[in-house]
């Protein structure tokens, strides 16, 4: 029985999410399949992938196919080259130890990779969100500018309108403080006014004594 590593898809629409699986070669691909040996998530970044290595090298010693999108991902575990590792142990080239010691040093080599990847997208991430609030906090300034343009006509009227009325005030207080001084310049005259009769009868009057005495 010929034997394929594939991706069986699961997930919702727009929203893949796959199975790895060792099924049948004759199946449908979203058929039956023999072992699940991990899973494969597109929709984050990076990518996340859980496989079991050890079954999946198992079922490449018997002689399974993968497809080229499960051989790219068994490479990115190191499923095909603990593969290769496995083949040299057997043809005596290496020892299980020193196919090992490999082995872990590319694990660590890829998760240094892969955690320098994160930190990229990290900060490429916290880069954009501080670009657009940036960006978000230099619409908000024009459109306060552009209301205080707006708004600038109106205050200056409201400014004018109060220093006439300021002026307006002054004048009418000016007025009221003079409007004494006026006063007691009218009353002489006016008691100047009503005497003038009475003065001219006690003129009349020693006028005509003195003709008597005469």
């Amino acid at each position: 029985m010929s034997v394929k590593i594939r991706l069986q898809r699961h997930g919702k629409k727009g929203k893949p999410f796959y199975w790895i699986v060792a099924a049948d070669a004759r199946a449908k691909r979203d058929g039956r399949f023999l072992e699940k040996l991990g899973t494969y998530n597109p929709n984050t970044n990076p990518a996340t992938v859980n496989l079991d290595v050890d079954g999946a090298v198992k079922w490449l010693q018997n002689g399974a196919q993968p497809t080229d999108t499960a051989k790219t991902i068994l490479s990115y575990k190191g499923a095909m080259l603990k593969n290769h590792l496995v083949g040299g142990v057997r043809k005596g080239a290496l020892t299980e130890e020193q196919a090992e010691e490999k082995f872990q040093a590319w694990l660590e080599e890829k998760a240094g990779k892969v955690a320098s990847k994160e930190e990229n997208v990290a900060r490429a991430k916290s880069e954009a969100k501080e670009k657009a609030l940036e960006a978000e906090k230099a619409v908000n300034e024009a459109r306060v500018a552009a209301a205080v343009e707006e708004a600038a006509p109106e205050v200056v009227e409201e400014e004018a309108a109060e220093e006439v009325v300021a002026e307006e005030v002054v004048a009418e207080e000016a007025a009221e403080e003079a409007a004494p001084e006026v006063a007691e310049e009218v009353v002489p005259e006016v008691v100047a006014e009503e005497a003038a009769p009475e003065v001219a009868e006690e003129e009349a009057a020693e006028e005509k004594k003195e003709e008597s005495a005469e």
